[in-house]
This record gives structure tokens, C-alpha cells and sequence, in this order.
């Protein structure tokens, strides 16, 4: 980690403190401090500044190509400068507001000089109960009128920013590149499809929520999976070929197809632990499942032609119970 030059100045040096990424679903909590040649000297009277400090902003109110080029200048310039990084696993486990307070302490570990004051933007003091508590003035808008301040801003956007790409180079289907783990309509899209990765923060309520949602259809997804080895397990003891497994057409999926010399049967399974919400049966959709085995029969036609095609046949299965009892296969009646 760079730091930049370090200057053992007698005038006011200030320390400015800003965060980046509070809110995002996904990514790091990161803070950056940071140190310029001092603008006034122990009196408070003004000094003249370095002008490159002029361009200086909230990091929010500046372009991205901005951002690039004042972090640059701040790296190259600076008197000192720090980043202290929270990944998101961490932050789970200890929560944001103690990983505020473990950031600001990360980037001021940075730091290899001794400030006269420490500027934080905001109401909060991350750095009470430490030895630097007392320098402390915590200022709102801070990143917009102070230019240490300012440029911590700066430095930490663009490090997480930077972050954010790559990551989205390990998790394409996310976007990370675009909203930066920010809760954007197309983030929560992605969730929605994909659940989370590890790089999301799963004590987040809209985290929590989609993985919650994604375990229990990956439960459901194993549970009908299971069922579904059975009977065609069944099915080949009964000397059944199993054509396909988990067909699916645009608007249905049926479970198994499977052949005899004379028939192809198309197989809807269905389980329950229980029958006290009817016999799992009743609930077979007969008509959806004639259209997709209609369309599988006019498939296998084109791959076959001028064979003749065996008769098709609807039938279903019954799994009942923790110890996946085949109760029953039938064939539906047309």
C-alpha cells in the first residue's frame, strides 16, 4: 500500500476520513484517510495551497474518468494516505457499525504521520475509545467541504469501484461492474435468478431474504428429485428404458419418459409427506401434460422417420413419506 511522501510539517495538518460502500449488497465496506499539504498553519491563517487541491469534491458530484485522474494526483501528492478494507463475510459477522469502526481504524493504521486534527464525514466518530479520539470533528457534507476529506472520498470510491469490476469478472451474472453491489432493480433481478454468492452480504435483508428462498427451492428441487429416482427406478424393474429425465417444453416439464416395446410412457411424479392435504394425484395436469407429449412424439418423429411410433401413454406416480414410499403408478385414463 502506498502512502505517499511523508513531511514533518508545524502547521495545522489535517487527517480526513471518509467511507464508501455502506450500502451495497454486495462488496467490501471500505474507508480512506488521507493528508495534504496543509492549507493553514497553527495561527489558522490561510497558506497557499497546492492548486491541483482546487479540483477536489465529493466523490459522488465527480465522473468516473474524474475519480481516475484526482486519484492519481492524490496518490503522487499527498502527504500520506490509507485505505482500510472490510470484506463482506466480515461485516456479517460483526455487523456495520462495529465494521465502520474497524475500517477507520484499518486506513489510519495507514497513515505514517501525526495529524493535528481528524476530520470525519458524517455524525459518527469511528475512531472513539482509541488514542486519536480526541482530535476528532465529525462534519456533515464533510466530503464536500473539506479537501482532505474530499479526497479520502476519492481514494476509496475508486479503490472498491475498481474492486467491483473485478469481481464481476469471477461473477458475470450479477452486474457488479454497473451498480457496484448497490440495490438496483437489475441486482435484485440477478439475486433473484442466481441467489447469492460469497462476495454478498447475507445479514442484508434483501440477501437474507433471497438466500432463505434459494435453499428452500434447492430443497424442494432435491426432495422432487428424489421421488423421481425412485419411479424410474421402479420403472426399469418393471423393464422400462428411461428415454429422458425432467423434460421440459415452454410451458411444462414432465418428470420421466420411458418406453417398452409397445409404449412410451410419459410419467408426472408427485410427492407429499403426508395425504392430509389430498392424494398427491389430484393434482396432475392432465391437459399440459398431453401438450408436452405431443411435442416430444412429433420430436422424436423427425429424428425417426418413417418409423413407426409407439402409442403414448400419461401416466403418474405417488411418493409418499420420510422413507420415499412408492405408493403408486398408474396410467392415466384419456
Amino acid at each position: 500500500m502506498r502512502r505517499g511522501p511523508c513531511y514533518n510539517y508545524k502547521m495545522k495538518l489535517i487527517l480526513g476520513i471518509d467511507e464508501v460502500g455502506r450500502g451495497p449488497w454486495a462488496g467490501p465496506l471500505v474507508i480512506g484517510a488521507c493528508a495534504l499539504k496543509p492549507r493553514f498553519d497553527e495561527s489558522g491563517n490561510s497558506v497557499e495551497s497546492e492548486k491541483w487541491q482546487e479540483k477536489l469534491a465529493d466523490s459522488k458530484k465527480l465522473t468516473a474518468k474524474k475519480r481516475e485522474e484526482l486519484n492519481e494526483e492524490i496518490q503522487e501528492k499527498a502527504v500520506s494516505f490509507g485505505l482500510g478494507w472490510v470484506p463482506a463475510n466480515e461485516l456479517d459477522e460483526i455487523g456495520l457499525s462495529e465494521a465502520l469502526k474497524l475500517a477507520a481504524r484499518r486506513a489510519v493504521a495507514e497513515i505514517k504521520i501525526e495529524p493535528t486534527e481528524i476530520i470525519i464525514d458524517g455524525t459518527q466518530n469511528f475512531l472513539k475509545g482509541t488514542e486519536h479520539e480526541e482530535k476528532v470533528t465529525v462534519l456533515k457534507k464533510a466530503d464536500d467541504k473539506i479537501k482532505e476529506v474530499s479526497a479520502a472520498s476519492i481514494i476509496a470510491k475508486v479503490a472498491r469501484d475498481n474492486y467491483m469490476v473485478e469481481l464481476a469478472k469471477k461473477y458475470p451474472e450479477y452486474g457488479f461492474e454497473k451498480h457496484v453491489g448497490y440495490g438496483t432493480a437489475k441486482h435484485k433481478a440477478a439475486l433473484e435468478a442466481h441467489g447469492p454468492c460469497p462476495e454478498h452480504r447475507f445479514s442484508f435483508r434483501p440477501v437474507a431474504g433471497r438466500a432463505d428462498a434459494r435453499r428452500k427451492n434447492i430443497s424442494t428441487t432435491a426432495i422432487g428429485r428424489k421421488a423421481e429416482g425412485i419411479v424410474a427406478k421402479e420403472l426399469t424393474r418393471r423393464g422400462h428404458k428411461i428415454l429422458a429425465r425432467n423434460y421440459k417444453t415452454k410451458f411444462y416439464e414432465i418428470d420421466i419418459i420411458s418406453a417398452t416395446k409397445d409404449h412410451i410412457y410419459f410419467t408426472e411424479v408427485k410427492y407429499r409427506k403426508t395425504k392430509n392435504y389430498g392424494d398427491p394425484l389430484e393434482f396432475v395436469d392432465k391437459e399440459k401434460m398431453t401438450f408436452a407429449a405431443e411435442l416430444f412424439m412429433k420430436t422424436l418423429a423427425k429424428k425417426l422417420p418413417g418409423k413407426t411410433m409407439p402409442s403414448p401413454i400419461l401416466a403418474a406416480a405417488s411418493v409418499l413419506g420420510e422413507d420415499f414410499t412408492l405408493e403408486n403408478w398408474l396410467e392415466l385414463e384419456s
